[in-house]
């Protein structure tokens, strides 16, 4: 660990919120969200004009911010798209999707009254960020359900030994993977933890790209291709 050399005499400080304290501080469990909201908060106070938002694209390229996140033992992009989505689900932050050159670009905001405001606008077409303009089909990806309204909805009663384990998925895994496993469990007919457990392993363990497994080509696909992980002796019929 390289040891911090102290802060200057002359320096500057950048405001937090107070809700940050009272609020969010003791909600917040993971180090990447954690890094990821300070980071974004400092960046936006920095900003001019209005309204003040980061795109994905500036926080991906902040060579300070990701050497940070790859400490986490999950590939820095994947740490800050999870954070992200952390961020974005919690309240912290606004997440709208526009487009610069054709091309999708997300663009993030502070969960305030002034932003809330601002967002009705672009979505209306009142407002128009700079180089930036609202996609003609969805100006905003789809809130996913939280793990455990996935597992009431497909799987049945929540235990606290359950309730335990979504939490720990939720924090090893994005949300969108835990919602394509109970899908892809619900439509094999393996209603159960284990199972979708088993399945978020693999993927974690041989790597997914849009829906696509990266080194199981000449392994046996169906049901049975989720078995040999941790939970695989569980997951059995």
């Amino acid at each position: 660990m390289k040891k911090f050399t102290g802060f200057p005499a002359r320096i500057e400080f950048t405001p937090i919120p107070n809700p940050f304290f009272s609020s969010l501080l003791p909600q917040i469990g993971d180090i990447a969200e954690l890094k990821v909201t300070l980071f974004i908060l400092g960046a936006l106070y920095r900003k001019r004009g209005y309204p003040r938002f980061v795109t994905y694209r500036e926080l991906l390229g902040n060579v300070g911010l990701m050497s940070s996140l790859g400490d986490s033992g999950t590939a820095p992009e994947e740490a800050l798209r999870q954070a992200l989505e952390k961020t974005t689900r919690r309240g912290t932050l606004l997440h709208i999707v526009l487009e610069k050159d054709k091309v999708a670009e997300d663009v993030y905001l502070l969960n305030s009254e002034q932003d809330r405001q601002a967002v009705a606008k672009i979505k209306g077409g009142e407002l128009h960020l700079s180089g930036l303009k609202v996609k003609e089909v969805g100006t905003e990806i789809r809130e996913l359900p939280d793990i455990f309204t996935l597992y009431e909805q497909n799987i049945g009663m929540l235990t606290p030994m359950i309730a335990e384990e979504l939490k720990e998925a939720e924090r090893l895994y994005p949300v969108a993977w835990i919602e394509e496993a109970f899908k892809e469990a619900v439509s094999l007919n393996k209603r159960n933890w284990r199972y979708i457990a088993a399945i978020l392993e693999h993927w974690s363990a041989e790597g997914k790209s849009d829906g696509t497994f990266k080194r199981d080509s000449q392994k046996k696909t169906g049901p049975d291709k989720y078995l040999k992980g941790k939970y695989g002796h569980m997951v059995r019929y």
